[in-house]
């Protein structure tokens, strides 16, 4: 077997045997493969695409490369949810210790921002204390005992899908339909969870910008995780415009509190309960009421002894910006459209985010929304806020938010569109 007759395989359309695929990614994992020779193969499955057969093979060699977790001395089903990624998108935060509040255990392996899509672990990073990397050990032993655990990914799993994910990021191969199927669904199979609920975002600021693509997504990961024994449904949602009223690190967390509290923005509250009653319903506790435990505090219990089981202090003073900005509205009237991309890259150049791995983000930096699309504003009056340490990132920030929002006369009428725009399972 070499890497270029299996690179010549894919430039010409042809299929990748099993023994191509199998040989491809062990020997990439053990450096025998060069990233420029793996660059090339992920360019032309990013042009040619693959078979349903060939993105299975791919995602079980990958499993393959590392380890496996087990959880099956747990006492709980287990469920998982995972996003493909968005702007304002804190719903892991309240949506781990709801789902273990009604009675389930979620080992929720999360990851960072890059680029305008924020990062769970960097949101939870804004707590004096918290802790992302856990051992195995640790992480079962906080499942164990309160029913939920959001923590990075340790390095035996899925090791080929790390190195992949870094190349493709840097080579332009990042949004095609079967890596990330295969990246995700590796990833999500070798953690062990026994069910899986996905969040397939769809618009400006997510990776699938149309519902058909989002749809071929989901229907590839649900496969995908149908093949390998894990129960998986996907729900599609919208990210053409930021969910919540914030975009950054702390501020997250804070909606996130409110949320857990029994407030928070309606858009949240909406998805946070919809997911959590799919993950429910996969592991097998469809008569729990996940809204009845926002009400009455137990899923704000379980948060609190979440964050402390991994170093946190929840009741620490979250961080906050040196330097604030206000936007206000250039006339009055209606807002119709806040394009979430456009407040993400926003966010992400006053600190929020990276453009690389290795890169610092500022926990205080982000965004305020103090209107969503459908809401009356008034000249004058604030419409978004800035935050950040580096204030001579605002004119940087400012640039990408010149056409990101609409405002129409005063009376127009305005229909907010579902949240939830299908349902593949």
């Amino acid at each position: 077997m070499d890497v270029i007759s299996v690179i010549r395989t894919k430039r010409d359309r042809g299929e990748l045997t099993p023994e191509h695929i199998d040989w491809v990614i062990d020997a990439y994992t053990r450096g025998e493969v060069a990233h420029e020779q793996m660059s090339s193969l992920a360019m032309a499955i990013f042009l040619n695409g693959m078979t349903r057969k060939e993105i299975a093979r791919w995602t079980a060699a990958m499993i393959a490369s590392g380890d496996r977790m087990d959880f099956s001395s747990l006492t709980r089903p287990t469920a998982d949810k995972h996003s493909t990624g968005g702007v304002g998108d804190k719903i892991t935060l309240p949506l781990a210790p709801l789902v273990a509040a009604c009675g389930a255990a979620v080992p929720q392996l999360s990851g960072r921002g890059l680029g305008h899509t924020g990062g769970t672990l960097d949101k939870l990073e804004a707590i004096p204390g918290w802790r992302a990397n856990l051992t195995n050990a640790e992480m079962l032993g906080v499942l164990d005992s309160v029913g939920s655990v959001i923590c990075a990914a340790g390095d035996g799993l899925a090791p080929a899908d790390k190195k992949l994910y870094a190349l493709r990021d840097v080579t332009g191969t990042v949004e095609s339909i079967p890596l990330i199927a295969s990246s995700i669904m590796s990833k999500k199979i070798a953690e062990g969870t026994g069910s899986l609920v996905l969040d397939v975002k769809v618009g400006s600021g997510a990776f699938m910008k149309n519902i058909t693509d989002a749809r071929e997504l989901a229907s590839t990961m649900v496969g995908l995780g149908t093949d390998h024994g894990v129960r998986t449904t996907a729900l599609l949602t919208d990210m053409a415009t930021p969910l919540g009223r914030t975009a950054g690190n702390a501020l997250e967390v804070r909606e996130s509190v409110e949320v857990l509290a029994g407030g928070g923005p309606a858009d949240v509250v909406e998805l946070t309960l919809a997911l959590a009653r799919e993950m429910l319903d996969a592991a097998g506790l469809p008569d729990a009421d996940p809204a009845k435990a926002l009400a009455d505090g137990t899923a704000m219990d379980h948060w609190r002894r979440m964050i402390r089981a991994q170093g946190g202090d929840p009741d620490a003073p979250l961080p906050t910006a040196r330097e604030t900005h206000v936007v206000p509205a250039p006339q009055t009237g209606v807002l119709t459209t806040l394009d979430a991309y456009a407040v993400g890259l926003a966010a992400w150049r006053l600190g929020a985010g990276r453009a690389r791995k290795e890169d610092p983000v500022q926990a205080g930096a982000g965004i305020e929304l103090h209107a969503k699309p459908g809401d009356a504003v008034v000249a004058g009056q604030p419409l978004l806020t800035l935050h950040t340490d580096t204030p001579d990132t605002f004119d940087y920030a400012l640039k990408g938010l010149d056409s990101a929002y609409g405002i129409a006369p005063a009376g127009t009428e305005f229909t907010r569109g579902p949240i939830v725009l299908d349902r593949i399972a």
